[in-house]
């Protein structure tokens, strides 16, 4: 891949928005009345959660975690280190982690069981894309974008070294099948 040749469309804009925007619909149904917290990982979530926030149309409070495998490799070192944690108080809360996409389910099953440990009074999974060629852990995801196939993708936040985070689509790299974009 060069900086000059286009990263093709594997979802594109107009898709990923309507879904970004049912999947809204679906958590203000499912919430409303609660005191609901969204969690968005950092910072491959950032777009995502973004436009997300903007389809619930409820009073809701938004905090982030910032977690890291990869650094800027394309593949997970298998080490999990938490960079930036959560600051709002969680206990009680109805809780949905938005995350960029699941993959072998490492990241977000740890995630998920240190948010367990504050003491929710639900904790939900919300996650744009999920690539099951690469599961190795089980990951109940609630509200799903899109389930695709086991390439490098980038846009919509998600980056590839910090690049391509600005493409209003999700791309995929044709450099073959990779674990995952980078977060």
């Amino acid at each position: 891949m060069t900086r000059s040749s286009p990263i093709p469309a594997l979802i594109p804009e107009r898709r990923l928005r309507a879904r970004v925007r049912a999947i809204g619909r679906a958590i203000q149904r499912d919430y409303r009345g609660r005191d609901l917290v969204l969690v968005g990982i950092l910072k491959g979530s950032f777009i995502f959660m973004s436009d997300l926030v903007r389809s619930i149309r409820l009073p809701l409070r938004c905090d982030f975690m910032k977690v890291s495998s990869y650094g800027t490799r394309t593949q997970s070192s298998g080490r999990l280190r938490f960079d930036f944690d959560v600051s709002l108080p969680l206990r009680g809360r109805h809780v949905v982690v938005v995350e960029d996409i699941v993959d072998t389910g490492f990241t977000i099953l740890k995630v998920l069981a240190a948010l367990r440990g504050r003491r929710p009074a639900s904790l939900r999974l919300c996650a744009l894309l999920h690539k099951p060629a690469r599961g190795r852990y089980p990951v109940t995801i609630d509200y799903l974008g899109f389930t695709i196939p086991d390439r490098f993708v980038v846009g919509y936040g998600l980056d590839h070294d910090g690049l391509h985070r600005n493409l209003p689509y999700i791309g995929a790299v044709d450099e073959g099948p990779r674990e995952k974009s980078g977060a």
